[in-house]
């Protein structure tokens, strides 16, 4: 049947609100679970994060192609892949479903539910990283087998959750929910803009190298 346009926003909406809450709830869940053992806390961020990008994936990837993150949703416009009269009001969908996200994680926890966070995360390491996260992220996306994506997807997250130092959002819509939230998952405002512009020159070396490699890329996720 076809997807409306209203049904597909609702998608992106939903599902980046729900990938937040999995992000914020698990890291707020993890940090009061841990005793301080920060490895501990952050392996059990990671393990929710894989499962919770998976099935939101399945589940709305038939409607929108649950990109939840405009650097994705850019360069599926870019490919012919989304309307492009459709690429900002993904992008819309996709802040304000963040920012929901945080909210409703909030509320879960018995938090403050209007917060900012004052975690500082800057320096180039940290935008190296983000830059290796989401060049890896659209690569993934662009180059796997269509009914591997899901599956390829998550557990590329949740290796870079460990093997980049800014412990991977590889998306400016995470990065943009993550700032209203003061947990162990947040990032301060003042940190956003860098990996805002690292994330988009990462997400813009992967199409990059994905024309450079042979045979083409057979998926296209569509939207």
């Amino acid at each position: 049947m076809p997807v409306s346009t209203q049904q597909k926003l609702l998608a992106e909406l939903l599902g980046t609100a729900l990938l937040l809450a999995v992000v914020i709830g698990s890291g707020v869940m993890a940090e009061r679970l841990a005793g301080g053992n920060l490895a501990v806390a952050l392996l059990a961020n990671t393990l929710a994060t894989v499962g919770g990008l998976y099935v939101l994936i399945e589940v709305f990837g038939p409607l929108s192609g649950a990109h939840f993150n405009p650097a994705v949703s850019l360069v599926m416009a870019g490919r012919g892949a989304l309307s492009r009269s459709l690429l900002l009001p993904y992008i819309a969908a996709q802040l304000v479903g963040a920012v929901l996200g945080a909210w409703l994680a909030h509320a879960m926890f018995d938090l403050s539910i209007v917060q900012f966070s004052t975690k500082l995360r800057s320096g180039t390491g940290q935008w190296v990283a983000e830059a290796v996260a989401t060049f890896g992220l659209l690569l993934v996306i662009l180059r796997a087998p269509a009914p591997r994506v899901a599956p390829m997807v998550a557990a590329y997250i949740g290796a870079a959750y460990w093997f980049t130092a800014s412990t991977s959002f590889a998306n400016p819509a995470a990065a943009f929910g993550r700032m209203f939230s003061d947990s162990f998952a947040g990032i301060a405002p003042g940190s956003v803009p860098g990996f805002v512009l690292a994330e988009l020159a990462g997400a813009g070396l992967a199409v990059l190298v994905s024309r450079w490699l042979e045979p083409a890329a057979t998926n296209v996720q569509t939207g």
